[in-house]
């Protein structure tokens, strides 16, 4: 409260510094409304708000799909994480597909971080998706010179970071990097590659800065969305269990 009163009066005095003088007209004093579990319902509020309560908990506790192993974010490969970067692969490369990019997309890119949470073993309801995607954050799809993506590996050659991959192979040896795929391929600097991601990440994102040197395109689709349409799509998850990332020799732990 002393800081309160504080920051008004240095306000104040900043104010009455100027040429023009400050005129206050009424200042008052109101009471404090305490906020606690102790204060009593709104009954006709809470009338108000059951059925729609009602209805989003409904919604929200419906089965959608169902994994017989616990789905997590952990590891450099991580089940959970390379899961939802394929999923990302797919809508990116259907909306390509649709949307005048005839050979689709090429390869996708998530971050651990903007996963948060983990799904247990049995089955998966709708809320589970949203404490797993909590954000709005939408697919983008980045156009990109084959010898731009070179920032993309050496991204991951410097921070050796679990951000989930698909259709890529990255490995690394001592801080030297090994391999460097695309669809089990080489990288062609000649060529144009379509990199699917979330907005957050194409505008640069946990130090992503390799993708300002591409060009990005809006698909209007929600990642949360997406992932609940593949979840429905599939009435039993097939956790992927490939190496994506290979860091031999990692010296740093950053699981998310």
């Amino acid at each position: 409260m002393k800081n309160r009163f504080l920051v008004l009066g240095l306000a104040i005095l900043s104010l009455s510094s100027c040429r023009t003088a400050l005129s206050v007209a009424k200042v008052s004093a109101e009471k404090n409304i305490s906020l606690s579990k102790d204060l009593p319902e709104d009954a006709a509020f809470t009338k108000v708000i059951e059925p729609y309560k009602a209805e989003l908990e409904g919604k929200m506790n419906t089965k959608i799909s169902y994994t017989n192993v616990d789905l997590n974010k952990q590891g450099d490969n991580s089940n959970l994480g390379n899961l939802l970067a394929d999923f990302t692969f797919e809508g990116a490369d259907d909306w390509a597909r649709k949307n005048g990019i005839p050979n689709g997309v090429d390869a996708a890119v998530i971050n651990v971080g903007g996963i948060r949470s983990t799904i247990g073993k049995g089955d998966i309801l709708t809320k589970h998706i949203y404490e797993v995607m909590p954000f709005e954050n939408e697919v983008m799809i980045v156009k990109m010179k084959g010898s731009d993506l070179k920032g993309l590996f050496d991204y991951y050659l410097k921070t050796q970071k679990n951000n989930p991959v698909s259709r890529l192979y990255i490995e690394t040896d001592n801080g030297m990097s090994v391999k460097e795929l695309i669809n089990g391929k080489e990288v062609d600097p000649a060529k144009t590659y379509y990199i699917a991601t979330s907005d957050y990440l194409a505008l640069g994102g946990d130090n992503m800065s390799f993708f300002g040197k591409g060009e990005m395109i809006s698909t209007g689709i929600k990642l949360r969305d997406l992932f609940l349409e593949k979840f429905k799509a599939n009435p039993e998850i097939v956790a992927p269990k490939d190496v994506r990332l290979l860091f031999k020799n990692k010296k740093n732990k950053t699981d998310g």
